[in-house]
């Protein structure tokens, strides 16, 4: 029998895969998706035992205390969570008393959000723990390292943006 090998046109056989592979390891939005869970769950382990809150509490939490008097689709903009998931940790933060809703005068159907008291009392304890883990995180960084990093975020937030508006993406509600 002859070997097929030896005929002078044969090619050496590359199996070809049979599905392009991903490397997660060189994918950015894997790359930042895994270090924005793993950072939000270790923040999330002080301040869930001591408030009994969820990390979607936290975040519209954390917004309102920036930006006081906004409606739940700002919030769930300026979080990227979707609608939902805004309105079940809104519902949450009323029932427990640490946010308050107050309705526009001039049209009833539009409704801001705040921090009520109790909100800021424990805002006021999450802040310290939040900045003080942010500190630990990026303590071996360089201060000029650092200004380049949170440049390249604002780059990064700046081009998904533009590829949200090329592409008609922005619907977050498969979160």
């Amino acid at each position: 029998m002859t070997d097929p090998s030896q005929a002078p046109d044969a090619q050496p056989y590359t199996a070809q895969p049979k599905h392009r592979q991903l490397k997660l390891e060189n994918f950015l939005p894997y790359r930042l998706s895994v270090l924005s869970n793993r950072t939000s769950n270790a923040i999330a382990r002080e301040y869930s035992e001591r408030f009994d809150m969820t990390i979607p509490e936290w975040r519209v939490m954390a917004v309102l205390g920036r930006f006081s008097g906004l409606s739940a689709n700002q919030v769930a903009q300026r979080t990227a969570m979707d609608k939902v998931a805004v309105s079940r940790a809104v519902a949450k933060l009323m029932d427990a008393g640490r946010i308050a809703r107050e309705f526009d005068d001039d049209d009833r159907r539009r409704s801001m959000l705040r921090l009520s008291e109790a909100g800021y009392a424990v805002y006021d304890q999450i802040v310290p723990l939040a900045l003080g883990f942010e500190q630990h995180l990026l303590g071996d960084i360089p201060a000029d390292e650092r200004a380049l990093l949170f440049r390249l975020l604002d780059r990064l937030d700046e081009l998904e943006l533009r590829a949200e508006h090329y592409t008609g993406g922005g619907d977050t509600s498969a979160e």
